[in-house]
């Protein structure tokens, strides 16, 4: 049973975020640079990480489950607003380090810190209670996989804010007939509503990366989607439709159903036309092609 929260500082009176300087003398003292490797650009802009949080309507009775904390620029906000905080980290350095800075600058709420030395791909639990949002920065080579993989494997997790590169931004919350619509729209739109939830500039962040940011908000569906198809039979018809996606779905789903004989059967009993593409599909219309495969 979890204890009463303990009362939370306001970042402004508590000077407990991070600064530019800040960071830079945390690395300094870890020997931390930076890694293109693992997709690493720390936040040093304490106005950019209160705006995460708010924008993610972090609630005192949240349990927050953030993915690549690095340095701790997000933790202690979301700590500062969170009942509860679990950061997950690859990186050795980062995670032997974060505990000793939240227990620095937020001694009052280092018992609502846990951490987990993982990687994100790899967690299978987490501990305390069942997490209820999930807050990231995520690194910008993973945070697709990283952030399905987040949704599936902890349905308690009811909202989610991510900041990821623009480009992934805009693919997360395409709606069918954009041009960047596809196989990561339709998955997240699987879970989730998604929708683009701001811009974050270049240079809130050390190094400064050399594309712009987007913040994407995900509100889990109240109700999953009713559908006797699995997800993965679902999402193997996804798979499948974007692997060309210039061809008709007639012949993009030939390999998938068969032939293109059966593709086209199945695309009909599903009330959608076979010389449709990928990208002017719901999730619904997928997935309704996936219950209509052929036996």
């Amino acid at each position: 049973m979890s204890s009463s929260p303990s009362p939370r500082p306001s970042a402004d009176e508590s000077g407990s975020l991070l600064g530019p300087a800040d960071i830079r003398e945390l690395a300094a003292a870890l020997g931390v640079r930076p890694t293109k490797q693992r997709g690493q650009n720390f936040v040093i802009d304490a106005n950019t990480v209160r705006r995460i949080v708010r924008t993610a309507e972090v609630r005192p009775d949240d349990v927050v489950v953030e993915v690549g904390p690095g340095l701790g620029s997000l933790t202690l906000a979301l700590l500062e607003a969170a009942d509860r905080v679990v950061a997950v980290e690859i990186d050795d350095v980062l995670a032997a380090a974060l505990p000793s800075t939240v227990a620095a600058r937020l001694p009052g709420r280092a018992d609502r810190f846990s951490l987990v030395h993982s990687d994100a791909m790899h967690v299978q639990e987490l501990p305390g209670p069942a997490p209820t949002a999930l807050v990231a920065n995520l690194p910008y080579n993973v945070a697709v996989p990283v952030l399905l993989h987040m949704l599936d494997r902890f349905p308690s997790i009811e909202r989610t804010l991510v900041m990821v590169q623009a480009e992934v931004a805009d693919r997360l919350a395409a709606r069918p007939g954009n041009k960047v619509y596809g196989v990561p729209s339709v998955k997240a739109n699987w879970y989730a509503e998604v929708k683009r939830a701001g811009a974050i500039g270049r240079n809130v962040f050390w190094p400064a990366p050399n594309v712009d940011s987007g913040l994407v908000s995900l509100v889990r569906r109240d109700k999953p989607i009713e559908t006797t198809a699995t997800k993965e039979e679902v999402f193997a018809v996804v798979d499948a439709a974007f692997a060309q996606r210039r061809k008709t779905l007639r012949a993009a789903l030939a390999g998938w159903a068969g032939s293109a004989a059966a593709a086209e059967a199945a695309l009909v009993a599903a009330g959608v036309s076979p010389q449709a593409r990928g990208e002017a599909l719901t999730v619904y219309e997928f997935v309704a092609i996936a219950e209509n495969k052929p036996e």
